[in-house]
């Protein structure tokens, strides 16, 4: 089989940054046709920064990065640099890029990209909504030129940023009710199944063992991360939650989840950003995949295998 046409956008962070890694590590499923970023674990500069260092790192300079919207559609912006660290990339000192970056803003490029796509292109969402929101706003007829898109954000169960909220969707929810309301086909990797996906010793030690600069920028970026969820969400290691996208796109098998009917909370302050995910009936029928378990072993298996391959 060709490669899958992949978009990634993303905040990077230090889960995005392995996300990627992950996905510039499996040439043989993706045909990356670019990375867009968005404002969200740390400012848009940064996170563009940081999206192109991995991709030097990674020896894939081919893949261009495109910055996209520097704030929400409506709320100003939200970080989480007390979990990715100021740079948003703790742990790991990874050199500027040489070639420049770019001109052109994301949302143009999606649009011209997914428009002129000669096969539909699957898009996966590590970060807020923004970028592909105000793209369906400015051009519906992208959603033609779009296979799937697999978002990490939600929660079935308590968020990550407020008792009612995961940081994705709680950031813009605006833009994630654009996206979810636009009738494309999702799928939804939620904190319900990040939780299981758990950094532990061993599994960090696994990477560190690769004895490659990608393998020890990785477990160094993963050794500073995720002790503020452990102890708020009294995990026994640090969830890693955007690379279960790349993941389930490489392996659905690791994963499980059903159909159903998904909402976002617009309204209000106590669960706004609240995504709400209930059994489909006649008068709301599914909209989205909303997965539920993952299999932790077989991902990191399968994380190491293909970071030992940059």
């Amino acid at each position: 089989m060709s490669p899958r046409p992949l978009i990634i956008d993303c905040d990077p962070g230090v889960d995005d940054a392995i996300a990627l890694l992950l996905a510039l590590a499996s040439p043989d499923e993706f045909d990356l046709l670019g990375i867009t970023t968005v404002a969200g674990n740390v400012p848009l500069a940064l996170t563009t920064a940081n999206a192109r260092r991995i991709c030097h790192l990674a020896q894939r300079s081919d893949v261009p990065v495109y910055a996209g919207c520097p704030r929400p559609l409506l709320r100003s912006l939200t970080t989480a640099e007390e979990i990715h660290g100021a740079s948003g990339l703790q742990g790991a000192n990874l050199p500027e890029p040489s070639l420049p970056p770019p001109a052109q803003h994301a949302v143009p490029w999606l649009i011209e990209r997914l428009t002129t796509a000669s096969a539909p292109v699957t898009l996966a969402t590590l970060g807020p909504l923004t970028n592909l929101a105000v793209a369906l706003i400015q051009c519906p007829a992208i959603a033609q030129g779009i296979d799937q898109v697999v978002i990490m954000g939600g929660a079935l169960g308590p968020g990550n940023v407020t008792p009612a909220a995961e940081f994705n969707i709680y950031v813009d929810p605006h833009a994630a009710k654009v996206v979810v309301d636009a009738g494309l086909p999702l799928t939804m990797i939620g904190l319900d199944v990040t939780h299981q996906v758990v950094t532990t010793p061993a599994r960090l030690a696994d990477l560190e063992n690769l004895g490659t600069p990608v393998g020890q920028a990785a477990a160094g970026l993963l050794r500073h991360y995720g002790q503020i969820d452990i102890d708020r969400h009294g995990l026994v290691a640090p969830p890693l939650h955007d690379p279960c996208v790349i993941a389930y796109l490489l392996r659905p098998d690791l994963f499980t989840g059903r159909p159903m009917q998904l909402t976002v909370e617009t309204e209000g302050s106590i669960c706004l950003g609240r995504t709400v995910a209930s059994a489909p009936s006649q008068a709301a029928p599914a909209n989205a995949t909303i997965l539920e378990t993952a299999d932790a072993a077989g991902f990191y298996a399968l994380l190491t295998e293909r970071l030992g391959k940059l």
